[in-house]
């Protein structure tokens, strides 16, 4: 089942950020990951977004998440996100389609 990370990062070097970003496709690829939105400018439906940018990705399953983003390509790239940003991030579970959605069944 799919999996979804969902990142929140207030970049603070774009310099030293760019370093992260220019090789993350070629690390996220191996993995078969999806980008599916990267946005510097969110609308805010409620609360509070003191974000500098929000990203959406999706994997095919936990397993390939995680082998992602604990692999010695995804860590020597990582250093320049970590030095250049602060983060939240999260990994949900996707829906089963078949399945009731949780507290309705």
């Amino acid at each position: 089942m799919s999996v979804y990370v969902i990142a929140h990062l207030t970049i603070h070097d774009r310099d030293r950020y760019n370093r992260y970003q220019d090789g993350f496709m070629e690390v996220f690829e191996k993995f078969d990951g999806t980008m599916l939105s990267v946005d510097e400018e969110p609308m805010v439906l409620d609360g509070e977004f003191t974000a500098t940018r929000s990203v959406l990705i999706e994997f095919p399953s936990k397993g390939q998440a995680m082998a992602w983003m604990t692999s010695p390509e995804y860590q020597e790239i990582a250093k320049h996100r970590v030095a250049a940003s602060t983060a939240n991030s999260i990994l949900v579970q996707g829906l089963d389609p078949e399945a009731a959605l949780p507290g309705t069944a």
